[in-house]
């Protein structure tokens, strides 16, 4: 009995050792198989979709005009410091004081004295000069760097504007306190002040000729508040009617093109402005046709510039918008039209195929997807093997007329992703930008409104991809 109750079992141990290396060996396949599963999934390029939406191209050309106006400038009548009243682009009616000549410097010590500047500008104005230097950022370019030396002087007018309006307001108290010495010039004629003089103040229409676009050697002096100057030396300018017009360089082509049309959209981004102008031909000095555009409104906001870019908009398509990168090009089968039929449930659109066997010849029905059709023929997909190819022949309907498979011709598409797949789309392009193309709406076998499509469609290589898996 007691050798029963101590029978002692041996294990096998190489058996548990080797059910220890098959776990192992399970795991590690399991851990290679996910570590694989992962890179695939971050080497693989994704597939992102777009949403087709209404859209718009508008074809436009851009051009660089010359801006004319009817100026009238005004010169010093003596010498002296010269300090502004009235800031760059505001309207002043006959009599209001522009600007004064001091010639002896007596205008400063005249305001300490007033304390004039102490607290004189409110949050109004405080929030015109944010306006003002907030309109130069939005407006600025590298080409136009020489406009910041306009808005300088026309803040420091603005300022003084502000501070001396009390001042203004007792013209003949400040005579008697500051003397013969300093004048205050009023303005002889109302209009649009600015103080920019460029010398092209004068010029005509008629008289423009190539060197006149010529930017790098243009030139555009400003009297600074407080510089001293000489009798003759041109202070400011009055602009005097509110219609401006724009002078630039077409071509013959454009220029009988805009003729036809008489009243052009024009567009003006620097200023996010856009309005109509009337298009004309002239002759400039050197016989040269020059195209001339004429505005009644706006002028104020381009009072500081001589030259300005715009855009001439010349037509604007309307249809879907879809970008350039998810089109593709597809080749398929020209199938007469005649030899369409229906499958026996009368649903399916397809052909009569014939086929060849051991017991002759017979003709069935095969479905198709027709991708696209004309008054002459249906675009069905090329060689698929469980449908129609090259070579086969097809039968048309209650007839004994036969058609062989084989002409081909291409279209442009996108892959639709509705369903969860990649299926073809014909489109028709109706215009094209930079990254865009407008499409035409409401085509048979097209695209509407929402439809989401592959945004790359190089990176499909046939239809059926899954998308959503």
């Amino acid at each position: 009995m007691a050798n029963k109750n101590n029978k002692i079992i041996n294990y096998n141990h190489r058996k548990v050792s080797l059910n220890f290396n098959i776990g192992m060996l399970i795991f590690a396949m399991i851990f290679v198989y996910l570590i694989f599963t992962v890179y695939s999934y971050m080497t693989k390029e994704k597939i992102q979709f777009y949403e087709v939406i209404d859209g718009s191209i508008v074809d436009d050309k851009t051009y660089t005009g010359l801006i004319l106006r009817q100026e009238n400038v005004q010169y010093a009548d003596s010498a002296g410091a010269v300090n502004y009243y009235v800031r760059e682009g505001k309207r002043a009616s006959v009599g209001t004081s522009i600007y004064s000549i001091d010639e002896r410097g007596t205008l400063s010590n005249y305001m300490e004295e007033q304390n004039q500047g102490a607290g004189a500008l409110t949050d109004k104005d405080i929030g015109e000069l944010r306006r003002q230097l907030n309109n130069y950022s939005l407006s600025y370019s590298d080409e136009t760097f020489d406009n910041v030396y306009g808005t300088k002087y026309s803040l420091e007018a603005m300022v003084l504007e502000y501070v001396n309006f009390n001042t203004l307001d007792s013209q003949g108290q400040m005579a008697d306190q500051l003397g013969s010495d300093f004048r205050q010039i009023a303005a002889p004629v109302s209009g649009i002040v600015s103080y920019g003089i460029d010398k092209y103040e004068p010029l005509d229409p008629s008289q423009v000729n190539e060197s006149v676009f010529d930017r790098s050697q243009y030139t555009k002096a400003i009297t600074r508040a407080g510089q001293w100057v000489e009798p003759g030396t041109p202070i400011y300018k009055v602009i005097t009617d509110d219609n401006w017009s724009v002078v630039f360089q077409v071509s013959e082509e454009d220029g009988v093109l805009f003729s036809s049309q008489g009243t052009l959209d024009v567009s003006f981004p620097s200023r996010n402005l856009t309005m109509k102008g009337v298009f004309s031909l002239i002759t400039g000095s050197d016989g040269k046709a020059y195209g001339k555009l004429d505005f009644t409104r706006y002028m104020v906001q381009f009072v500081s510039d001589r030259f300005v870019d715009f855009e001439i908009m010349t037509s604007t398509t309307e249809g879907l918008k879809i970008p350039i990168s998810s089109v593709t090009t597809r080749n398929f089968f020209l199938i007469p039209v005649d030899f369409l039929t229906k499958g026996g449930d009368g649903l399916e659109d397809g052909f009569n195929k014939e086929v060849y066997s051991e017991a002759g010849t017979s003709v069935v029905f095969v479905p198709a997807t027709i991708y696209y059709g004309n008054d002459e023929y249906y675009y069905i997909e090329c060689d698929r093997q469980d449908k129609i190819q090259a070579g086969d022949y097809l039968v048309k309907p209650d007839s004994t007329d036969r058609f062989q498979v084989g002409i081909t011709a291409s279209l442009q598409g996108v892959y639709n992703i509705n369903k969860g797949y990649t299926v073809f789309r014909q489109i028709e392009v109706l215009a094209q930008s930079d990254e865009f193309y407008t499409i035409r709406k409401n085509m048979n076998y097209g695209l509407s409104v929402y439809d989401h499509i592959v945004l790359n469609a190089s990176v499909i290589e046939d239809e059926g991809v899954l998308i959503y898996q």
